[in-house]
This record gives structure tokens, sequence and C-alpha cells, in this order.
């Protein structure tokens, strides 16, 4: 068994899990919806799920429809996906939480056991109290790799980012994930993570505080954003309108962060040149996200000098691609 051909990064996202592999000289990623909605049971609707081959379970009366399929039918219905996680950890209120995500984790690993291959998974960033959530969130996560017969690993959010799309200055730079439940940061030199953070807003926030604001669902919010959303516009529509704000008010959180981080931390190398920022996440996709991001770094007045804003090659692969470079690594 070729190790390095058989290694897999594992991006946990609130949003959507993705996984890396690099089974010859290109990377490869599959996606799943971090996402599931249950119907009321019946035989007639059991019965259509199958013959549509739409994956399934029965579960304490219901029917429960886990990962990309969930979004599909809750807009049909006019309802509400739930989330197995919540701000990049597991959902503490969703008691089938767990149970959902070890099944989205199977359908994108496939049926077959580990049998010892490396596989990396994506941790997030500190944030005020979330200590006690991350260590029950990796904890579980772990359990459930080792579980199907995984050497498991895990690295920050951010500093996957910086693996997978910083190689052209030697892994030194900031790369930020702007996923569903929060954003991720991490400042690296060399690889070497110097600090990481998170901040609690990310795109479920945008989703549910403009939803709040224009009478809508926040399902329906999202697929508006994902479609049509962009920035440097005059919005007349109240949806796009809000997005833009709750949009700006979780970028003022990152870059004010990074200031706070910057201007705090002792043991910040001693730069001899500016560093790039990456962005990524599929909260960072967007039209004009990246302008409006650098535009609103400038009052920040970041105490270290930044050569470029960039966006990442593939927004949504980044962490999942970081994460395999760092199993590769440990082959």
């Amino acid at each position: 068994m070729n190790l390095q051909e058989t290694a897999i990064g594992l991006d946990i996202g609130t949003s959507r899990l993705v996984t890396a592999r690099k089974p010859g000289k290109t990377y490869q990623f599959q996606t799943q919806l971090n996402a599931f909605l249950t119907l009321p049971f019946s035989k007639l609707t059991e019965g259509v799920l199958r013959r549509e081959e739409v994956p399934h379970e029965c579960q304490d009366g219901d029917l429960l429809i886990p990962g990309n399929e969930s979004e599909r039918f809750a807009n049909l219905f006019r309802l509400e996906t739930r989330r197995p996680m919540t701000r990049g950890t597991l959902n503490p209120d969703e008691t089938s939480g767990l149970t959902v995500i070890r099944k989205i984790i199977r359908s994108l690993l496939g049926p077959e056991e580990g049998n010892g291959r490396r596989l990396c998974f994506s941790m997030p960033g500190v944030s005020s109290g979330s200590h006690d959530s991350l260590t029950y969130h990796e904890a579980a996560i772990r359990s459930i790799l080792t579980e199907m017969g995984y050497e498991v690993t895990n690295i920050n959010e951010g500093l996957a980012v910086v693996l997978a799309e910083l190689e052209d200055s030697n892994y030194t730079g900031i790369g930020i994930s702007c996923g569903g439940g929060m954003c991720n940061a991490c400042l690296a030199y060399l690889s070497i993570p110097v600090f990481s953070f998170s901040v609690p807003k990310g795109g479920d926030f945008i989703d549910s505080s403009a939803a709040s604001v224009a009478g809508e669902g926040a399902t329906r919010v999202r697929a508006i954003k994902e479609q049509s959303f962009h920035f440097n516009g005059f919005f007349n529509d109240k949806i796009q309108q809000a997005l833009s704000i709750y949009y700006e008010d979780m970028i003022s959180g990152i870059t004010n962060a990074l200031k706070e981080y910057l201007s705090k931390a002792k043991n910040v190398p001693r730069l001899d040149r500016p560093i790039p920022i990456v962005l990524s996440g599929g909260s960072a996709m967007p039209a004009g996200f990246r302008d409006r991001f650098e535009k609103m770094l400038v009052p920040a007045d970041l105490p270290i000098a930044i050569s470029e804003v960039r966006m990442a090659t593939e927004p949504l692969h980044s962490t999942a691609k970081g994460a395999l470079i760092s199993a590769l690594a440990e082959i």
C-alpha cells in the first residue's frame, strides 16, 4: 500500500465536510453538506426516498436525511435544515449530531476500514469560552476516525490554509478561513504557528442575522447569498442590504482580532519583509470580498507589513488540502 496515495485530509467544517486525497499528481476533493433534515415517517415516503436513492434512515419515528440531499428537501418542503455543529464544534443542543457526523464522514471516506492509513482533520482556533467545547469536539471526532481504523492527527484550520496556499512564501503569512460557524486565522512563520484564533461569526451568523431583519428563513437567505450576493453595489432588496451589513460586521471582527493578537503576542518573529494574507472558505466566496477585506484592513493599522491580500486558489478546498499536506509530511 502506497501510504502517500492513501493519506487523507479532512475538513470538519460547520457548513461542509471536505476530504482531500492525492492518488497521483493532482488533488481530489469530495464534499458533503454538514446538515440533516427529519421528516415524519411513513412507508410511502420511505419508499420514495429508496427509489430516488436518497440516503436516509429511520430514527425515533422520523426519517433522517443527512448531507447534500437535506438542503434539497428543505427547500422543497420549506423547512429548515438542522446542523450537527455550531460555531465550529459539535452542537450540544442536537442529540442526533454525533450520529449524523459519523454518517457523513462514513459517506465521504467509504465503507472500507482505514487499515492504519494516515488522516489529518481540521480543528478550529480558540475563541473566548471555547476551551471545553474544543476538548469534547476533538475527542469525539478523533474517536470516530480511530474506530474506523485511521491513524489520526489534527491541524488548526488557519494553519491548514497556510500550508495549502503559501508554499511560495515558505509557509510564512496569515491564513484565514471564513467558514459557516466561525472565522479562523493563523500567523505562521516557516510553517510554525505563531498564534491562532477564531472569531465566532461566520456564514451562519450572517444568514441568521439577515434572515431575522428580512423576515425570511435562514436556509432561503443562504441560498440567495450563495447564488447572487456581491459587494460594491447598492441594494434595494432588503435581504441583499442585510447581507452586506452583516458581512462587514464579520470582516471587522477579523481585522480587529488580528490587530489585537499581533499587538499582544510576545513571540511574533522579527520579519524582514512584508507577509501575505490568504483568504479561504465558503463565506469568502462572494464577488468583491477580497477587495472589501483589504479596504477594511487599512483602518485596523496592523503592527506588521502586509505584502498582499489574495484569495485561495480553491477557497472551499484549502483547509482539506492543508490537512492532507500535514498528513503527508508525517509519512
